[in-house]
């Protein structure tokens, strides 16, 4: 095969013959055992794959769990190393990262916890189950390298894996490279409540700027933005109404000014729900990983994928969202977005781990 081809990889493309290589980069015991994976120590960095010449990455699997108790136990030493371990991946032999990430958010599942979904480009299997599957494409011209590390302190973890991917002769032009970055603001810089009501502090209130927003995404360069991950841990303790959801989204496009091109009504309106949902759900491009406890309290983990509608830039992109209408509240937020662009990519860097551990529940 010559290149990426023009056929997609739906049902009706199915029946069209191709000429690909396929290969794949996993753990399999090398001396025909049984031992199918590495056993990851703390502060460890293990290069996975590094492949080179032309190709696409169409579907990543990985496991890893923690040997003293089951994670999810909060009793467990190290219950968040699910950001403590870190992906990263690298195209064409570029130094900084276009991917760097804790793994758990990658796939789709922030507070460092795991939660089963199903969706198109990312899928979390059966708790008693546990794997991560990844379906974006991730197309390279001169080589791919991906990597794991451990921030863990004590845990050394079994990780296992899959990397699949085509071989092509050569990669043509126009296709961007994949990127994802983890962001978070703890908490943000929200408004004192004082001696205003429930309903007049969370309802009332006016933003003509969005600069005060939560930033998901900023990025210069061609490109476009094919989704995110956002995470919310309400810090609000009240009894009263306590739903943290009334900003809006706002993604300005180009350097334009505001009002943005695309400007919403509401958090859960841009996830694809409506009316304060409280419950977990999971579909093709949209869905609550993580609901969160009563009157919305503790964790929540949205995800939000544009895959049948990417948001093209030709010179950058600022994807923002409001915390709490009008920026008033104070919730600890955190984030992992998506993107396709041309290289060079603007260099960014994941937070060291004191900034990145979630807030226990």
């Amino acid at each position: 095969m010559t290149g990426y081809g023009d056929y997609g990889s739906s049902l009706r493309d199915l029946p069209r013959l191709r000429h690909t290589r396929r290969r794949r980069v996993s753990s399999w015991d090398r001396s025909g055992g049984n031992e199918d994976r590495i056993w990851l120590r703390p502060g460890q960095t293990e290069v996975i794959a590094d492949i080179p010449g032309a190709g696409n990455v169409n579907h990543i699997w990985m496991t890893t769990r923690t040997m003293t108790l089951p994670y999810m136990n909060p009793a467990h030493p190290e219950p968040d190393f699910l950001r403590r371990l870190v992906l990263r991946a690298f195209w064409d032999g570029e130094q900084h990262p276009s991917v760097e990430v804790p793994l758990g958010d990658f796939f789709g599942v922030g507070h460092g916890r795991y939660a089963q979904f199903n969706s198109v480009p990312l899928q979390c299997s059966p708790r008693e189950g546990i794997s991560y599957n990844s379906f974006f494409h991730m197309p390279f011209a001169e080589g791919a390298r991906f990597e794991i590390t451990s921030e863990c302190r004590q845990e050394t973890v079994p990780f296992y894996w899959y990397i699949d991917y085509e071989e092509f002769d050569e990669l043509e032009e126009g296709l961007g490279r994949f990127h994802a970055q983890w962001r978070r603001e703890n908490p943000c810089d929200g408004v004192p409540q004082g001696a205003a009501s429930t309903p007049e502090h969370l309802l009332t209130g006016t933003n003509l700027d969005g600069e005060g927003n939560y930033t998901i995404l900023d990025a210069r360069g061609y490109g476009h933005y094919v989704g995110c991950v956002l995470n919310v841990h309400n810090l609000r303790q009240s009894t009263e109404w306590n739903w943290y959801g009334e900003g809006d989204d706002m993604i300005f496009i180009d350097g334009e000014r505001w009002p943005p091109s695309l400007h919403g009504t509401g958090t859960e309106d841009y996830f694809n729900t409506a009316w304060c949902p409280d419950e977990p759900f999971s579909a093709p491009y949209h869905g609550i990983t993580l609901a969160g406890g009563p009157n919305w309290s503790g964790q929540t983990s949205l995800y939000r994928f544009h895959i049948e509608d990417p948001v093209t830039f030709a010179e950058s992109i600022r994807v923002t969202i409001e915390h709490g209408h009008a920026n008033k509240r104070s919730d600890d937020y955190s984030s992992v977005a998506y993107w396709y662009q041309a290289e060079p990519h603007v260099p960014f860097r994941l937070p060291p781990l004191e900034q990145r551990l979630p807030r226990p529940l």
